[in-house]
């Protein structure tokens, strides 16, 4: 069994933002030569996500309208972690949102279903976060 690793890089220019990285994905999965197995891709920061859904502008809009609704950035006192950050909202939307996603890798393919893509979610932009890309497979 092999294994490929890489790290990317994201600064986003707003504080919240979700982003397609499908296509690094891809590149990488094509980089590492890997035709079947898994690939995991997780955010290496606790105010970032990683998750697959529609790449649709209507529904990010929905998830930041929701997200906003379930853990809103204002008051900031509301939040006993705000003190030296005003970012307790960001982990809140993390957790939600999730960590990791996890895809089979199948004739040299993400193996996705209908209208499936990979999103990094950001909720405390504006700074360098770190994404680890994992391969294993043959």
């Amino acid at each position: 069994m092999k294994s490929w690793r890489r790290e990317l890089v994201l600064n986003l220019p707003r504080r919240r933002m979700f982003v397609n990285i499908t296509p690094q994905l891809e590149e990488a999965l094509a980089e590492s030569g890997i035709r079947e197995g898994l690939l995991l891709c997780n955010a290496m920061h606790i105010t970032a996500s990683v998750f697959i859904n529609d790449d649709e502008s209507g529904l990010h809009a929905d998830f930041e309208q929701w997200l906003e609704h379930l853990a809103p950035e204002f008051p900031h006192e509301q939040y006993r972690h705000n003190g030296f950050e005003d970012n307790a909202d960001a982990h809140l939307k993390r957790q939600i949102m999730g960590r990791e996603v996890v895809i089979a890798v199948t004739a040299g393919k993400l193996d996705f279903g209908p209208w499936e893509q990979v999103f990094y979610g950001e909720f405390d932009g504006m700074r360098p976060k770190r994404l680890l890309i994992k391969i294993i497979g043959e």
